[in-house]
């Protein structure tokens, strides 16, 4: 099959699972086929799928990343303050590091909203379908919904990164609390000791709690690097971590606080 053509059977593939959809004619442009792809992934409940589906998956998807780019995480420049640190402005879901955290919700399956624009719902969209299972199987062994501040770490599928971490951040509504302070540390810390326990040497962090989550971004920003630099003080076995941003605001805080 041809990229394009692997796209379309995926679509066939997914479209089957729901009787309402099977006759959805698929439209021809290939944004809006991406798209509709997307959407059905999105959407789709962990459920068991076959071997055929998700190597072709996994073969369309591995050729929409390369396309995208792969940015070395040993290639970028490091804060003059903390040789450990470094502040890169990009998409995450291109980055080659250990492991990138993603600011999940607390039932821990991804974002089910159709193309939604959180880093929950992309992130699974590049990794593909096996990193919902992959959720879903470690909250059903859980038997309930992750707490704040905690993280689980899974494989990364079809992202350039080896894991994922994923973290629940606090919600803020309202006035900021001393509580949703702690709690975002807290994501941090579980983050790189979770990583750090499983041999790995680079992680790489999305801003935990500051879109859907509405935490202020320049407090958010003070508490992470507060919190990985006195964490990186005391345990020696993380060699690198990434601030990752994608606003500008975002990149001109960090900046300031990373020098």
């Amino acid at each position: 099959m041809t990229h394009n053509e692997k796209r379309l059977y995926l679509i066939k593939e997914l479209l089957s699972e729901l009787p309402q959809h099977r006759d959805m004619e698929i439209p021809d442009n290939t944004e809006e086929q991406k798209r509709l792809l997307r959407s059905l992934m999105n959407i789709r409940p962990p459920h068991p799928i076959g071997e055929e589906f998700l190597k072709v998956q996994d073969e369309y998807l591995s050729v929409e990343v390369e396309e995208k780019g792969i940015t070395d995480s040993d290639a970028l420049p490091v804060s003059p303050i903390n040789n450990k640190l470094t502040l890169w402005r990009g998409d995450i879901t291109t980055l080659k590091v250990d492991a990138i955290v993603n600011a999940a919700n607390s039932a821990l399956r991804g974002c089910f909203v159709p193309c939604h624009s959180c880093i929950d719902n992309i992130i699974h969209s590049v990794s593909g379908i096996q990193l919902r299972l992959a959720c879903d199987k470690l909250m059903t062994e859980q038997g309930h919904d992750e707490p704040t501040g905690k993280a689980k770490i899974t494989p990364a599928f079809n992202l350039p990164c080896r894991y994922v971490l994923h973290t629940v951040g606090p919600i803020v509504y309202g006035q900021l609390t001393e509580q949703h302070c702690r709690q975002l540390a807290d994501c941090y810390r579980s983050c790189m000791a979770l990583a750090a326990d499983n041999g790995l040497k680079s992680v790489a962090f999305c801003c935990i709690s500051t879109g859907e989550f509405h935490f202020p971004q320049r407090k958010a920003a003070e508490i992470a690097v507060q919190t990985v630099t006195e964490y990186l003080q005391t345990d020696k076995r993380l060699q690198k971590v990434i601030f990752n941003v994608f606003k500008q605001e975002d990149y001109s805080i960090y900046k300031k606080l990373l020098g």
